[in-house]
């Protein structure tokens, strides 16, 4: 459903959040080992979900990764999925196609956009906040 890479991104994202409520910072090796990832492709996958200010970076000596503790609970699995992936898997076509809507419709165009429209609301509902506590608790389980 996702691409890998944002696959990658949302659990680099879960192990920041993870990591910021202790009041850490993670550098880009860590995260890869973590998620076991490639460190250049992580990298490059940090980089998107920094420019799309899902989480900071912080240059120096004691610099990482880090998201603000204030900020956690208003980060969406959207956010991350939008700055990795864009917005395809928000409306487009279940086909692939490159011209469908409600005037011409893909022969599963009203059952996927259903579908598509939930997914949606899920990703824009869920936080990584709700998403870290649920593994930390035991809730939900993630292999970092």
């Amino acid at each position: 459903m996702f691409s890998k890479a944002c696959e990658y991104g949302i659990k680099a994202t879960i192990f920041i959040v993870l990591k910021s409520h202790e009041g850490k910072r993670v550098n880009p090796k860590e995260i890869a080992k973590e998620i076991d990832s490639p460190e250049a492709f992580t990298a490059k996958i940090l980089q998107a979900l920094v420019r799309h200010e899902v989480i900071v970076s912080v240059k120096g000596t004691y610099g990482g990764f880090e998201i603000d503790k204030d900020k956690i609970s208003t980060i969406k699995l959207s956010d991350a999925v939008r700055a990795i992936d864009g917005d395809s898997i928000f409306n487009g076509c279940g086909l692939g196609l490159k011209s469908c809507d409600e005037d011409h419709p893909c022969p599963v165009h009203d059952k996927f956009k259903d579908i598509r429209d939930a997914l949606k609301n899920m990703l824009e509902q869920t936080s990584f906040e709700e998403l870290a506590f649920n593994i930390k608790s035991g809730a939900s389980f993630l292999k970092l």
